[in-house]
């Protein structure tokens, strides 16, 4: 199939460039005291919803699904996340993502069929002693992973005739309640004491808060790997604390520090009775990471599968001899982890591809923490180029000090290089992200997620006003909610729940199910409307989704959309 695309006979090219502006968790929620960007001052937002700029330039609002089955989740109720938004903005049509394809693997019990899973039992059945490994994120947040894939994965042990488990476990706080750890880890606790009573060797034998312990994501931080190979693989005692159980790791270390959330809990170690750690890798043994997304999955990934003299990140000490996969290959291009339970959706034909065979120059653009969002997601989860001469690929380092403590992040900084990287490199196509919605949500702590949104409006103003003065278009939307709802509500009767934090409510770090913005302005645009038939394929609901953002764009660029894709949200105006 030809990736050469019409010209349209609908829509012009603008002089300047076509650029996708993503801010990121920013969902359009209710208007009430938690909803922190209807609580900020952001006029400029305020304006582009209006319908004009405030120089008067016309804007096209609509309001589209960014959860659930609209981007390849299993179910409506699935909250959206910055995977599997960034892939939807890429590809132009539904994928069933990670968490959908291991379900039904899970359910079916298909894996159990594959070559990894057999590979990985070898040593750890039929008398031999090795123990297999299970490390994630412990909770049912289905963004990262889910609690019922490795209770799937313990079970399917038991039943190959495994002896001896032990579980490395991360705590969430961010897809989940911020303080619900102990919701989590009590039951498993309570099931693994059944399972000892019948003569299994089973046991948790490390853990930690997932923003401090393993779980880091575009070499932001590899302290935070290290943090966790120390726990969970060399079980140094010397270096990371030690409890005699997982929930005693966790009440103790919040009586220690007041208002700690579960995601910035420190590492910990469990021991025994003589002060040995249960759990220290061997060599024979096997180790499964079940988390299913794969940016903050990477890393640890690489520490197990890394030859000897090509880790240079940190001391890796000496190294056991184990057999490691993961859920899924979270890096299909550099192959990433080697071997895995679950293939990975394939995504293919992206808008990045579609466009480098179009002769389009593209660049992308974010700071560290969703830089990968807008290239590596964006790309269909290609971490490389499809063309080194056409594409432009910008980041702008993160900060490493906790988000609410700078709730501007780099923001200013992305404005500023995108603009001169347009004047410079005059690409036809941008992808920006402002992060501050999502990473400053994630935090739980309301008046720095009001700052965050602030922060994007005033960068949003420069930026489009910018695009606008370029002879651009400037299309702003978001990946999925997060900080328009800072409170957990009770359902029956809207209001937020009672809770600990400075306004009198329980924080929600989680993101949400809420609809997102498009708001598109900039040259021509008055020459075109919303097309209200669009959707994103469920006639039901009868919405549009971000998935149809794509052919928005190419649209907008002067061609017509690939026969594979969904339509895109624009028509000429009627006369």
């Amino acid at each position: 199939m030809s990736f050469k695309l019409e010209s349209s006979k609908d829509f012009k090219k603008p002089p300047g460039p076509v650029c996708l502006i993503i801010m990121d968790g920013v969902g359009i929620g209710a208007e009430e005291q938690y909803n922190a960007w209807y609580c900020a001052k952001t006029p400029f937002l305020d304006a582009l919803r209006s319908g004009k700029t405030p120089k008067g330039n016309t804007v096209l609002n609509a309001v589209v699904d960014a959860s659930g089955r609209s981007v390849g989740l299993p179910e409506d109720s699935d909250m959206g996340n910055s995977e599997v938004g960034h892939n939807a903005f890429g590809a132009g049509r539904i994928y069933s993502q990670g968490a959908k394809l291991v379900n039904e693997s899970m359910d079916s019990k298909s894996f159990k069929t594959g070559e990894t899973w057999k590979w990985l039992l070898e040593n750890c059945r039929d008398g031999k002693e090795g123990t297999l490994h299970l490390l994630g994120l412990w909770s049912d947040g289905n963004v990262h992973s889910h609690v019922k894939h490795a209770y799937a994965l313990l079970d399917a042990a038991l039943e190959e005739g495994c002896q001896h488990i032990r579980f490395h476990i991360l705590l969430d706080g961010r897809d989940v309640s911020e303080t619900s750890a102990l919701d989590y880890v009590e039951p498993l606790e309570k099931h693994l004491v059944s399972l000892r009573e019948k003569g299994i060797d089973v046991q948790v034998a490390s853990g930690g808060g997932r923003m401090v312990t393993t779980m880091d994501r575009y070499e932001a931080d590899w302290r935070i790997v290290q943090r966790g190979w120390l726990s969970h693989v060399l079980a140094d005692t010397e270096t990371i604390r030690t409890f005699s159980s997982a929930s005693e790791a966790i009440q103790t270390f919040r009586k220690e520090e007041n208002g700690i959330i579960d995601q910035f809990l420190p590492p910990f170690i469990i021991v025994d009775g003589k002060g040995s750690p249960v759990g220290r890798m061997k060599d024979g043994d096997s180790v499964i990471l079940f988390n299913f997304r794969g940016d903050r999955a990477i890393e640890i990934s690489t520490c197990f599968d890394a030859t000897e003299g090509t880790f240079h990140h940190f001391d890796r000490g000496l190294m056991p001899k184990v057999r490691f996969a993961g859920m899924m290959q979270y890096d299909g291009e550099s192959k990433i982890p080697k071997h895995y339970i679950v293939s990975p959706p394939n995504i293919e034909r992206t808008l990045g591809e579609y466009l480098v065979h179009n002769e389009c120059r593209r660049l992308s653009i974010s700071e560290t923490q969703k830089f990968g969002h807008v290239t590596y997601f964006f790309n269909g989860n290609r971490a490389n180029k499809f063309n080194e001469e056409l594409e432009l690929y910008v980041e702008i380092p993160s900060s490493r000090e906790r988000e609410y403590t700078r709730p501007w992040m780099k923001a200013a900084e992305i404005t500023d290089s995108a603009l001169a990287a347009i004047d410079e490199f005059k690409p036809d196509f941008v992808v920006l992200n402002y992060a501050n919605g999502d990473m400053v949500g994630h935090t739980g702590v309301y008046h720095a997620a009001v700052i965050a949104m602030e922060a994007v409006d005033v960068s949003l103003s420069r930026l489009v006003n910018g695009i606008i003065g370029r002879n651009g278009i400037a299309i702003v939307s978001a990946d999925h909610g997060n900080c328009e709802t800072m409170a957990e509500v009770d359902k029956k009767t809207g209001k937020p729940v009672k809770g600990n934090s400075p306004e009198g409510w329980k924080a929600l770090t989680s993101h949400t199910t809420t609809p997102v913005p498009v708001m598109i302005t900039g040259y021509g645009i008055d020459k075109y409307e919303i097309d209200e038939s669009v959707t994103w394929g469920d006639a039901k609901r009868k919405k549009a989704g971000i998935v149809n953002v794509t052919a928005t764009c190419v649209n907008l660029l002067g061609f017509e959309k690939p026969k594979e894709w969904l339509p895109g949200l624009l028509k000429p105006k009627s006369l």
